[in-house]
């Protein structure tokens, strides 16, 4: 058997099929939640897909216009390609006409910390290759782009969906950019996005790098555009090299730990049963200050928002609490509450979700 060996690419067969050497092992895929199985928010519940709203974790879409389109993990309920449980589909929610300044993007940023050996912005630009499997009830071609964080630099790509309700399997080689500003620390790397429909404003010619913010290519299909359309994604890869190799799966709690880094949802998974969030101690007999740890260190100080919560001393009471203030830091956060309730000063108090589905602490620090 012919084989070929790249420290970039791996070990290409002579049927085309890929295998990682060393030089590949580690974070093959700079794409977080790329199987599309982690849903901290909606745990697959349907959602209307405004701007800036995250229907799975890590992805989200940017919009122009509101109601324009719902968002879901495993939506339609159809059968995902082999080798994966769930995916991320869109439906239009009307037929839309694009106007020359709108988007609808699905859209993942990348951390500039997860692209910085790409070296993008220089002369020893490396290229990578995006792969992903995709479903949608239009055929045509599609559209969408990479961005620098302040978009003055932008790569439109297209790629073709040849037969409606049918799961295809994608791969785009890029050159690396060796112009423009490229994010190599806790900020915007880069940002992935596949079209959904893009006005002509914001589209550009496929397969050249430009200085121009485009979100797709010019003369891409519009999702929106048609009452009821589907679009459905999933198995999404950006890796280093000039091939697409198989699919990087990470363990469960891997890949749940990565996406905490970016949002983390403290609750009681939904149980109905009680869920300790911190302790901390009883400051005035109806005040209280918890000390709360996340699960993983976050990107960035997140914001936080806070729901149906409880203190409780374990002794003689507890209270509905109401959220006084929140200080968070990278990886901790004070929380002070007042309650009803008259407790003695200097005792532990515990920051709770007592038999509520729908109690929480979400923690946000997204690109």
């Amino acid at each position: 058997m012919t084989v070929s060996i790249s420290g970039t690419d791996g070990v290409t067969f002579n049927d085309s099929s890929v295998q990682n050497t060393a030089a590949k092992v580690g974070m093959v895929n700079r794409i977080i939640n790329g199987a599309m199985v982690i849903d901290q928010r909606n745990a697959g519940a349907s959602i209307t897909a405004n701007d800036d709203t995250y229907a799975i974790d890590r992805f989200k879409t940017a919009a122009s216009q509101s109601s324009k389109l719902t968002a879901q993990q495993n939506a339609g309920s159809v059968t995902p390609p082999a080798g994966f449980s769930k995916y991320l589909g869109y439906t239009s929610s009307s037929a839309y006409s694009i106007g020359t300044s709108d988007y609808f993007v699905c859209q993942q940023s990348i951390e500039g910390f997860n692209i910085a050996d790409l070296a993008w912005g220089t002369a020893s630009a490396s290229p990578i290759t995006l792969s992903f499997w995709v479903r949608s009830s239009l055929t045509g071609t599609f559209g969408g782009s990479l961005r620098n964080a302040d978009a003055s630099r932008s790569y439109p790509f297209t790629y073709t969906i040849s037969a409606a309700n049918t799961w295809e399997y994608e791969t785009i080689t890029i050159a690396g950019d060796t112009s423009g500003t490229w994010g190599s620390s806790n900020g915007i790397g880069v940002a992935l996005g596949f079209g959904l429909g893009v006005g002509s404003t914001l589209s550009g010619t496929a397969g050249a790098w430009a200085g121009a913010n485009y979100r797709s290519a010019t003369g891409a299909t519009s999702v929106v555009g048609t009452n009821g359309a589907t679009f459905y994604i999933t198995g999404v890869q950006l890796e280093k090299g000039s091939t697409a190799t198989s699919f990087d799966y990470r363990p469960y709690g891997t890949e749940l730990a990565l996406c905490q880094r970016y949002f983390a949802k403290m609750d009681n998974d939904g149980s109905g049963g009680d869920a300790t969030l911190g302790l901390g101690m009883q400051q005035s007999t109806t005040g209280a200050a918890i000390n709360i740890k996340y699960p993983v260190k976050m990107r960035a100080e997140p914001t936080a928002s806070i729901s149906s919560l409880q203190v409780s001393n374990l002794r003689d009471f507890s209270s509905n609490a109401t959220l006084a203030s929140i200080s968070p830091t990278y990886d901790t956060a004070t929380i002070s509450v007042t309650h009803s309730a008259s407790g003695a000063i200097n005792l532990p108090i515990y920051l709770q979700i007592t038999n509520n589905t729908s109690g929480f602490l979400a923690l946000s620090a997204e690109l």
